[in-house]
């Protein structure tokens, strides 16, 4: 779990749950991770005891301050008779990460304290060919490899520069790195090292009895020694703290710039809105990518991780920025995807934040068959949220050169990448269609391949939101064509997904064909599944369809943790960490946000009085009450526990709260303007 990520869309840092930097990613959110996942340590030193952050007898306190991304963070320790202050931030336009440190005694006495910094790089993600040396030009330290360089260094009250550094090897033979050199107090002073390096600074402090005093220390980045020397020359002559105070104001402007009233919202609902933009910020990179999540923990489960950019992860962030009135991250992220479009119209499985194709478990051939390793909702959901953009900003000039490769070629595969009628229907299908659902693809949560009912529902939004651009556009025959695929699948769903024996909607159909490639019909897969709330939630059926309706209950029915900590689960049996595997029908998931979050989406979607809107606000509560101290939410959560389960934070579980806490006010406004 990353606690407080901190970033301007070039440079991310993050920070465990016992405030280790864990993660720096420079220059691009998602790529390169400089450390590796490695711990980065801060310790104290006091008269002649040493404490490292992790080490017990710490209590600490790790949030951010109101409304920024600038953290407040109090670290006590009695043993040592101190407590510690730390600001920290990533300048909203420097690629520089700023801490400043400010040390109290709590003993009444004279106190000889020493603060150190440790710097673990793997420069590129690979520690071979690194160098560290002392610059005595800035009187700091500088890690390179090619065109990636790191200056470390600090001013305190009386000067800048560092006090004390050690140079050396890390994690070969015997060698567990410099930081076991801090623990007497006292570092080597080693003037360079290559290869497999790490490095650690140190600051002397005097305390007065009961007074404090403070060092603030810096990292920055760039591609060549005079960038990161000109930085730090802006550094010491402004001086940090100006930094982090116009860092400070800039993301209390960012957050605040639409102005939101959110007193309608549960009381903690509105402050944690605003914590979920700012934290979905760190999250997304400058150039458009929207990275999932950048906690690298997870690649000991999985053997990789979770900084690439999904179409579709993208599409619903994207519409958090939208609704939130951040125009151009919404408009970069669309850039983005005009890059990574493949020429046919479609998107694959994910991509890097450079704009490639990247790692993937979707297969090319099954059972010696070519299929397409696609989701198709990836690619519905990009032009249902370029509509919405265009909707909210009507920025016409913008959406022309995206008109052929964001709308014209992903509508043309869509209406075309259907399956025609079941034999046991009329040939030409009801009201004389001749195609219907969506051939198989991968599902929303990658795991399985068929015709789901998400995919149905998104692929109905993602052609009329291309119908509605072709009427704009004055392409009257495109657009009568998608609208009419549109309606046909529409058709297809009421008449193939529904169970009326279950009285809900199948999660997916799997096709079957005879030997010459013809549909003779479908298995319902009968799992209940939360990801059918894309029924109403694009607008493909009315959140008040008896359909809906029917669905939506069932959810509740079947998903519900039953347990404490509550919640609903993505679908029955759900295997991923999974922690239940004999009470499924108490527990048939680890609960996750998202899930839980739609059942909320779709009361406020079908409220028509205040009182039925309010019955929405009890999920928005649970949503809070998963937050981590700092407001970090997780992936899912442990269902006895609470706690968090796989990555944390994760760019679409803020994402969500945004949508749901905005969708929420605006339903709260036509109510109130009907009372």
């Amino acid at each position: 779990m990353r606690e407080l990520p901190i970033g301007n869309g070039d440079l991310l840092v993050t920070f465990d749950t016992a405030y280790r930097v864990r993660d720096i990613y420079w220059p691009m959110v998602g790529k390169f991770n400089h450390t590796a996942g490695h711990v980065q340590r801060f310790g104290v030193w006091a008269d002649g005891v040493m404490a490292w952050v992790e080490d017990e007898g710490w209590t600490r306190s790790l949030k951010y301050r109101s409304d920024t991304l600038v953290t407040d963070v109090v670290l006590t320790n009695e043993k040592l008779g101190l407590e510690v202050r730390c600001v920290d931030c990533v300048d909203f336009h420097e690629p520089v990460w700023i801490r400043r440190t400010v040390v109290r005694d709590l003993l009444g006495q004279k106190r000889d304290v020493r603060l150190f910094f440790h710097i673990d790089l793997s420069i590129q993600e690979n520690p071979v060919g690194d160098t560290a040396n002392y610059d005595p030009g800035t009187a700091g330290l500088v890690l390179y490899k090619g065109e990636f360089y790191f200056l470390a260094n600090a001013c305190d009250a009386r000067k800048c520069g560092i006090d004390h550094w050690a140079i050396g090897t890390k994690r070969l033979g015997s060698a567990e790195g410099t930081w076991r050199d801090a623990e007497d107090g006292v570092l080597g002073r080693n003037p360079i090292a290559q290869g497999s390096v790490d490095a650690t600074v140190g600051f002397d402090l005097t305390l007065e009895p009961g007074g404090e005093s403070h060092a603030t220390f810096w990292l920055g980045v760039g591609p060549s020694y005079e960038s990161v020397e000109r930085l730090n020359r802006m550094i010491v002559e402004r001086t940090p703290e100006k930094f982090i105070a116009r860092t400070d104001a800039y993301w209390k402007l960012w957050v605040r710039k639409e102005q939101i009233d959110t007193r309608p919202l549960p009381e903690r609902a509105g402050e944690m809105m605003r914590r979920s933009q700012l934290i979905l910020r760190t999250q997304v990179d400058n150039r458009g990518a929207i990275i999932a999540a950048n906690d690298t923990d997870i690649t000991h489960f999985a053997g990789d991780h979770y900084s690439y950019c999904w179409p579709r992860d993208g599409a619903l962030v994207a519409y958090a920025l939208i609704r939130s009135g951040q125009s151009e991250l919404s408009r970069q992220f669309f850039r983005f995807c005009q890059q990574t479009v493949n020429k046919n119209g479609y998107f694959m499985h994910k991509y890097t934040p450079d704009a490639k194709l990247a790692s993937s478990w979707h297969p090319w051939m099954i059972g010696g068959q070519r299929v397409m390793p696609v989701q198709q909702d990836e690619t519905a959901l990009v032009v249902w949220a370029l509509r919405q953009h265009f909707l909210k900003f009507r920025d016409v000039e913008f959406i022309k050169p995206l008109y052929s490769p964001l709308v014209v070629n992903p509508a043309k595969w869509m209406v075309e990448y259907r399956d025609a009628w079941p034999r046991e229907t009329p040939a030409d299908g009801p009201a004389g269609a001749r195609l219907g659902l969506p051939k198989p693809s991968w599902d929303l949560w990658e795991e399985r391949r068929g015709v789901h009912a998400f995919t149905v529902a998104t692929t109905i939004a993602g052609l009329r939101a291309a119908a509605d651009f072709a009427d704009d556009f004055g392409d009257t025959g495109r657009a009568a064509y998608w609208r009419k695929g549109a309606e046909e699948i529409a058709k297809a769903a009421r008449a193939l997904l529904w169970m009326p024996g279950h009285n809900r909607v199948a999660r997916m159909l799997k096709p079957r064909y005879d030997h010459a490639g013809v549909l003779l019909g479908y298995d319902a897969d009968e799992t209940s599944d939360s990801a059918n709330y894309a029924l109403f939630a694009f607008g493909a059926m009315d959140a008040r369809d008896p359909m809906v309706e029917a669905e939506m209950a069932a959810q509740r029915e079947l998903l519900s943790v039953r347990t404490p900590v509550g919640g609903l689960a993505r679908y029955q049996r759900d295997y991923y960490h999974q922690v239940e595997r004999e009470k499924t029908g108490e527990v048939p998931g680890n609960p996750w946000l998202i899930c839980t979050l739609w059942q909320a989406q779709h009361l406020i979607a079908k409220a028509r009085t205040l009182d039925e809107l309010r019955l929405a606000d009890a999920y928005l509560d649970w949503a809070c009450d998963r937050a981590s101290p700092s407001g970090v939410l997780a992936e899912q959560f442990h269902p006895y526990t609470g706690g968090p389960m796989s990555v944390a934070p994760l760019t679409w579980s803020h994402a969500t709260f945004v949508i749901v806490a905005l969708e929420y006010l605006e339903k709260h406004a036509q109510l109130g303007l009907t009372v």
